[in-house]
């Protein structure tokens, strides 16, 4: 911390004195960035990219949405996408957070988005990262095109879509089944300042693929249709897992 230093020098028959008061220079306030997982995942998906901002002065916090991460052990069928965007719009206000860049993975686009149909005011950015970007009464499960082995429904059971890779013998941290009812849920939207927020498309795409045949593209259309930047990233749908770095430096070049 820098110390602004107030010496005080007395001279006199009995020698020399010093006194010090220090008091501390105000600090300027850090960027807050709160970043929203994916289906199935949990903060730890953002582990690797946390400490990269932090050592560039950024306050992060990463948590894990209800019934997911290390939240899996208390999931339930009853968990919806509203007590999803809850979770965040407290995050926000108990820890007291404003000027904030809030980031959505995947699925986290969903809650973001109405995350800033609540409480515009406290954020300034949304970053969609690889993320759905829904409007009003549409579902994750309504915007989601069916792919082969991705079709959603035939991965469902007990109220939970749990995919081939989703296993409970693979180390920690891992992906956990996922509440249907998160993706069933259609989204409220009904704010009109949260048009005003700014907010940044980061699109990924696989190597040797074309952005139109991404799952995301859509939506990353939806962006450009706004008027919001569109980047476009040569990765796979995880990269704040797998390129950390190159995540890092995208979100730490966003204005």
């Amino acid at each position: 911390m820098k110390l602004r230093t107030l010496a005080l020098l007395c001279l006199g028959l009995f020698g020399c004195t010093g006194l010090i008061a220090t008091e501390p220079t105000p600090a300027s306030a850090p960027t807050v960035l709160v970043s929203v997982h994916g289906a199935w995942a949990g903060g730890w998906q953002m582990k690797k990219v946390a400490p990269i901002l932090e050592a560039q002065g950024w306050k992060v916090y990463r948590p894990s949405l209800p019934g997911l991460g290390e939240h899996y052990p208390r999931a339930t069928p009853d968990i919806g996408l509203n007590d999803h965007i809850d979770d965040i719009v407290n995050l926000i206000l108990f820890e007291d957070l404003h000027d904030i860049i809030l980031l959505g993975h995947s699925y986290g686009g969903m809650v973001i988005t109405g995350v800033a149909d609540r409480i515009p005011g406290r954020i300034r950015r949304l970053v969609y990262l690889d993320a759905f970007l829904p409007t009003d009464g549409e579902s994750l499960m309504s915007l989601r095109p069916r792919q082969g082995d991705m079709d959603l429904e035939k991965m469902t059971k007990d109220g939970f879509i749990i995919p081939t890779w989703v296993q409970p013998d693979r180390p920690l941290p891992r992906d956990v089944p996922h509440p249907l009812k998160t993706f069933t849920d259609a989204i409220s939207l009904k704010n009109p300042a949260a048009a005003q927020v700014p907010a940044t498309y980061i699109l990924t795409v696989d190597p040797g693929k074309s952005p139109e045949t991404d799952t995301f593209y859509a939506s990353s259309e939806r962006a450009r249709a706004r008027g919001w930047p569109v980047i476009i990233m040569e990765a796979d749908h995880v990269p704040n897992w797998r390129k950390p770095a190159e995540t890092a430096a995208l979100l730490l070049g966003l204005k």
